[in-house]
């Protein structure tokens, strides 16, 4: 599937959830939910995918992990919080930069309308 495709999958499970469970909840709660509506659809799902960085020939355990994998092509980064702040896209764009991946998704499950806290990221 293409990375278009599967952010619009994505961007429908989360809504789906985003309706049930509303804004206000812990991340943790949203991206076990975004794991779970997302595996159902069959897809190929990772979580908390350990991300190394790799300086010349060494390869550094940094701690770096994203929030969910989908198809090895699409990155989503989960937040809730008041406001996504410029730290926020930078660190979709350094986990595409070091996953080689083109699309990611930035989503912020702590507002009233999730189409307002949903940012499309492009490498």
């Amino acid at each position: 599937m293409i990375e278009n495709k599967l952010s619009n999958t994505v961007i429908g499970c989360a809504i789906k959830i985003h309706k049930v469970l509303g804004p206000g909840l812990l991340e943790s709660a949203y991206h076990e939910c975004l794991y779970y509506e997302l595996a159902k659809t069959g897809l190929k799902v990772e979580k908390e995918k350990p991300l190394p960085l790799i300086y010349e020939e060494v390869k550094l355990e940094c701690g770096y992990r994203l929030d969910l994998l989908v198809d090895n092509k699409l990155v989503v980064e989960i937040k809730s919080v008041d406001t996504l702040l410029p730290v926020h896209l930078a660190q979709v764009l350094t986990y595409l930069k070091l996953s080689q991946c083109k699309l990611g998704l930035l989503i912020n499950f702590n507002v009233s309308l999730l189409k307002n806290g949903i940012k499309r990221v492009i490498n």
